[in-house]
This record gives C-alpha cells, structure tokens and sequence, in this order.
C-alpha cells in the first residue's frame, strides 16, 4: 500500500503564500574585470607556478583549481590534485564574494597582485561515519581508553576500569582477546609502530606489554614506578635501533621511564618535573616531549637521557600536548589505505617511516611543532627546536582545555574542552579558525579523519559528532551511548570510528 502524505497545516499554506509574494531579484552578475593572481603555498609562502592574469568572475575555486594544476603541469585528470585555497584578503576560506566586494569597496584594485594561499589535500576522501555497525558488550567497567591497529581498521583495542584489556575484530563485533594481568584500572593503551606489540598502562603502577596476534603475554609487567601510569608513546620506527624497540611511559609518580621491550629493562628515568606528568610524546628527531601538573613542558634527549629545555607559559596543569607529527609518527611505514606496498624488509621499513616523517614536516621547514593544552583554559603553540618562547598564545575557551590534536597533515589543530565546544585552530600561526557548536555537556576527545576533512568528537552528553572541518559545522550526530563517551578513535586507513565510555560498550560506527 502506497503512504499518503498529509495535507499540509495552516502553517505551512501560510508560509508558502508568504514565500511565493517575495519578489524574486535576480543575482548581481560580478564587473568585467581581471585580477592578477599568484597562487602560494600556505606553510611555507612559496609560489606555486607563474603570475596569471583570471577574471573576477571565473574566481571560483573548481576553476583555481584547474588552473593551479595546469600551471604546475598536472594536465592529465588522474594526476590532478584536489586543493584548498584560503581567504587573500583575511582569514577562513577562500570567496568569490568577499574579493568581489573588496574591489566593489576599493580595498583592492585590478593593478595589485592577489596573492591566494592554497594546500594540497589528500587525494582521497573518507566517508562521514553516519551509523553505529556494531555495539560489543564485554567489559566489566567503563571503557577509559581506544586504539586502532595501525595495519588494519578491523583490530581495535581498548583499556577500561575491570582491570583488563581487550582487542576486537571490527568486522564481525566479536571479541578476539582478553588481556588479563593488570590489578588497577587499565587507563592507557598504544600500538607499537609495526603493529606487532600492545602496551598497556594500568593505575597498578605497572606497564604490560601483549601480543596481540596472539593476545598472550610477553614477559612479566614492566615495574618501576610508583603511582599511576598515564601515557605510553612508543619510540618512531625510522629511530629504533634493530630488534629494540622501545617506548615512554609517563607517571604520576613525576617520572617518565623508557623501556627496553625485549630486554623489558628500564633504559632510563627521566626526573625532574614536580607534578604529575600528564601526557609524554618521543619525537620523530629523537626528543621525549613530556606534560606535566607542575605547569611545564619539559624535552629530553632520548639517547641520554638529559634535560634539553623546559618550556614554562602555562598557570595551571598541562593536561596534553601534541605533536604536528603524531599521525606519521604513530603509522610508521604504513601508509593511506594500503596503497603502496608495505616494504619487506627493515631497511625498507625504517627508509619509508623516514620518508613519510620527512615530507610531514617539510612545510614547517622541517621541525616539528608543539601544542600544549592546560587547565587555564589556554593553549600554546611553540617551536622548540628553535625557540623556548611561545608561537602563539591561544585563547578563547571558557573553561579547561581537555584535549587537543593536530590534523594528519600537520595544518589544523583541534581541542576539546569542558566549556562543551571544539575549537579550530591554524597550525602555523596559532590563529582561530572556528568554533564547533552542538555539543551540550564537556568534550572529552576529538579525532581527524586521516584525509583532514572530518573530525568526530566525543563528549560526556553521550553523543559521538562528526564535523566537517572546512565548513565548521555538524556533519553527522551519532547517538547510541548510553552514558558519557570517554574516548574515540579514527582508525588511520579512514574506515571507522571506535568509541568507548561509562556504558560499558564498545561502538564501532561506519559510513
């Protein structure tokens, strides 16, 4: 049997009648006047091809983006990349409109050179997650920490508050293993870079390392410190001596201790901060970024173990930091959607996570940038390796900044805070970008998308959000939680999201 509509209300005859009286004004067509145009890299101002000469009315981006690449001699469609070109006149995107109306207004003139920002992006495109795939009951207690597999998005693993660890098989919704051994909650979960070991972090003071083929144990835990453990980051592939992989953990025993995971011997402790270290990242130029209750970022040397400087602007704890090198960093040698071939052998490995690390950071000019997020409400961009001071003073959430991330490509900055918002951030300059409202309550974590284009946020309102990061605006609102979502993760070859909370359940959510 068909579905009768209903017959529409007295609203919207009302509505309509109203509409249907608005004089219709044709659009203004833009003067018939050329602007001389040079197109510029934003990371590094560089000019990308020769000065051309493009009438107002064909500044669209479609068209710059077809003139871009024909001047840099992309002519054939399969070898076209996709950019995105931002304001010349101020900050945001990029808009006919505006520059229009900046000549209409005589801020600009047809003699002056536009000089139109622009970036390459990635060539392919993730999908919006828009549904829950599967829900996996199984833990006992909140689930307190996510993380994909780096090879495959059908591994997930997760630490949560019944002391144990579990890995997933995404594509059925099935458990795969039970990592037992932890007696304190398990608060802190990380994926060597080869994908071949599972450390766990646990509130019994102890790190265990797994494998997660076979989810059994290797070796006994790893003991030294004294409280808590609060963060694990593993050493970069391209920087790992053969056969000794190693990895930082980060206490609130104010110590940062790394681990030899063959040996499973303390290499060293790193001492010095007078707080709680909150958060640890070891670098891809050989330098442990630490974040801590004392205020401080402090940088070791991870060969020996010395303090390289310590970063001071904060008035509260450093909650987290991150690093514009994470995504390449954590991935290693594996590389979007498993189109190049994982290289055979470790040479091979260790040359192409150098490749991907190098190309990461050549448009800062080949360092790494520092984000730091505090209970002051305020975040920091800084460039260590050259200067002790701060890129840029970061304001504007109401409340403790939780939480912050770069994008994959080391452009955008995101940070979820208790003041309910996401903010964007530019990684350049530290300038914002936009505020990201929909959420009702704190936001807990925020994760890219690896392609840059979407971010999804997690929060305590139960909801997981997907945005649309150019835009700045909800993509897709994902219920389903039935109780704070605590943590969230994008698996790297784009396919899923996986989520956990106080629920207790285990979501993995697809397009």
């Amino acid at each position: 049997m068909a579905t009768v509509l209903p017959p529409p209300s007295k609203r919207q005859k009302t509505a309509a009648a109203a509409k249907a009286r608005e004089p219709v004004t044709a659009p203004t067509p833009p003067p018939e006047a050329s602007v001389r145009v040079q197109f510029r890299d934003s990371d590094t101002n560089a000019s990308q091809g020769p000065v051309v000469s493009v009438s107002l009315a064909d500044l669209r981006p479609n068209n710059l983006s077809l003139l871009l690449n024909s001047l840099l001699g992309r002519t054939d469609p399969s070898e076209r990349l996709p950019y995105r070109f931002l304001n010349p006149l101020g900050d945001g995107e990029f808009s006919q409109e505006k520059v229009i109306q900046a000549y209409l207004d005589g801020v600009a003139t047809t003699e002056l050179q536009l000089d139109i920002p622009c970036r390459a992006e990635a060539v392919f495109k993730v999908k919006a997650v828009t549904r829950c795939s599967a829900s996996i009951s199984g833990h006992g207690e909140a689930i307190l920490a996510t993380a994909f597999s780096l090879a495959t998005s059908s591994r997930l693993a997760t630490g949560s508050g019944d002391k144990t660890a579990r890995i997933w098989d995404c594509e059925t919704g099935t458990p795969v293993h039970t990592l037992k051994g932890h007696t304190g909650w398990v608060l802190a979960v990380a994926w060597s870079p080869d994908d071949g070991i599972l450390a766990t972090g646990s509130m019994d003071n102890t790190v265990r390392l797994w494998d997660p083929v076979k989810g059994t144990p290797l070796g006994g835990a790893l003991k030294g410190h004294t409280k808590w453990i609060t963060s694990i980051s593993w050493e970069p592939y391209h920087l790992r001596e053969p056969g000794r992989p190693r990895l930082a953990s980060a206490s609130k025993d104010y110590t940062i201790r790394v681990w030899d995971a063959v040996s499973q011997h303390t290499d060293m402790a790193l001492t010095g901060h007078k707080g709680n270290v909150s958060c640890v990242k070891w670098g891809g130029a050989g330098l442990i970024y630490s974040a801590s209750h004392d205020r401080t970022v402090k940088i070791w040397d991870s060969k020996s173990g010395t303090l390289v400087q310590t970063l001071n602007a904060h008035a509260h704890w450093v909650n987290h930091l991150a690093l514009s090198t994470d995504f390449v960093l954590r991935t290693g040698f594996y590389d979007y959607k498993g189109k190049s071939t994982v290289p055979e052998t470790t040479e091979g490995k260790r040359k192409k996570a150098k490749e991907r690390y190098d190309a990461a950071t050549a448009g800062a000019g080949g360092i790494e940038r520092l984000v730091t997020a505090s209970d002051d409400c305020t975040m920091y961009l800084w460039e260590p390796s050259r200067s002790t001071k701060p890129l840029q003073r970061m304001v504007g959430h109401q409340k403790q900044v939780n939480h912050v991330t770069f994008s994959p490509d080391g452009a955008l900055i995101a940070s979820a805070g208790f003041d309910n918002h996401i903010k964007l951030w530019s990684a350049s300059d530290g300038k914002f970008l936009s505020t990201l409202r929909g959420h009702v309550a704190p936001v807990y974590q925020c994760a890219f998308s690896p392609d840059c284009r979407l971010l999804v946020s997690a929060s305590k309102d139960t909801t997981l959000k997907a945005w649309d990061v150019r835009t700045g605006t909800l993509k897709e609102n994902l219920p389903g939680h039935e109780d704070e979502v605590f943590a969230v993760d994008w698996a790297p070859d784009g396919e899923r999201v996986g989520s956990g909370g106080q629920d207790k359940a285990v979501k993995i959510w697809r397009n």
